[in-house]
C-alpha cells in the first residue's frame, strides 16, 4: 500500500501535536465520564453519550477549527439533542424520524452559528437511543448531553492553557500584503465549497504565504561589508 496514504490529512499535523491531542482527549473524556457518573447516579441514563467521542477529536486534535469552539460544542450537541427529542415525539416512523432529526439539527446549528458534526449524532441518539432515552424526554438534552459538553469544553480550556495552545481559538493577525478579505471571499465563492477554517485564519495564512513568496522572489539579502 502506498506510503502516501498514511501521510497526515491536516496541514501542520506533526507527531508531537498528535500525541498531545491523544493525551488531551483521553483526559477530557475520562473527566467527562467521571463527572457524569457522579451526577447521573441512580438514573438509567448513560453517564456519557457517544457523540462526545467525536467532540473530543475536534476539541483536542483540531482546536483551531470553527467546529471545535466552545459554543458549537455545547450549543451544537444540546440543541441537536432537543431537536431529536422533538422529532421523535412528532414522527412515529423511526427511519423517517432519524432522517428528519439529522437534517433539522444541521439547519438549527447553522442558523444559530453552532455547527458541530457530533450534533447530528446527538440528534440521532435522541431518536434511536431506546426506552431509557425516550423516557427522559427533553431532559436528555440537559443530562447527560449538555453536562457532558460543558465538562469536555472546560477540560479543553484547561488542557490547552497548560499546553500553551489557543482555545478558544484566536486568529493570528495578518501581515501587510496584496490580498484583501474581499479577494478571499470572491475566491471561496468561485470554488462553491465550504472549508473547515475560519475566514480570519485563511486571511492570515494566505497573506503570510504571499509575504514569504515575495521574500523568496527577492532573493537573499546582499552580504554585509
Amino acid at each position: 500500500m502506498p506510503v502516501r496514504l498514511f501521510k497526515p490529512l491536516l496541514s501542520g499535523a506533526q507527531l508531537r501535536e498528535r500525541l498531545i491531542a491523544c493525551l488531551g482527549a483521553a483526559i477530557g473524556i475520562a473527566l467527562t465520564a467521571l463527572l457524569g457518573a457522579l451526577l447521573v447516579q441512580g438514573a438509567a441514563l448513560p453517564l456519557i453519550v457517544a457523540p462526545l467521542g467525536a467532540s473530543a477529536v475536534l476539541v483536542f486534535a483540531v482546536p483551531a477549527s470553527p467546529l471545535a469552539q466552545p459554543w458549537p460544542v455545547i450549543g451544537g450537541n444540546t440543541l441537536s439533542a432537543l431537536v431529536g427529542v422533538a422529532v421523535y415525539r412528532l414522527v412515529p416512523d423511526a427511519a423517517i424520524a432519524a432522517g428528519l432529526a439529522a437534517g433539522a439539527a444541521i439547519l438549527t446549528m447553522s442558523l444559530l452559528r453552532c455547527l458541530h458534526p457530533p450534533g447530528g449524532a446527538a440528534a440521532l441518539t435522541a431518536v434511536i437511543g431506546g426506552p431509557t432515552v425516550h423516557a427522559a424526554g427533553f431532559g436528555f438534552a440537559l443530562l447527560p448531553v449538555a453536562l457532558n459538553s460543558v465538562t469536555l469544553v472546560a477540560a479543553g480550556l484547561l488542557f490547552h492553557r497548560v499546553t500553551r495552545r489557543s482555545y478558544p481559538h484566536r486568529a493570528a493577525a495578518p501581515i501587510a500584503a496584496g490580498l484583501h478579505a474581499a479577494d478571499i471571499d470572491a475566491a471561496l465563492a468561485d470554488l462553491h465549497e465550504s472549508f473547515d477554517i475560519a475566514p480570519e485564519d485563511l486571511d492570515a495564512l494566505l497573506t503570510r504565504a504571499e509575504w514569504h513568496a515575495a521574500r523568496r522572489r527577492a532573493g537573499p539579502p546582499p552580504p554585509r561589508r
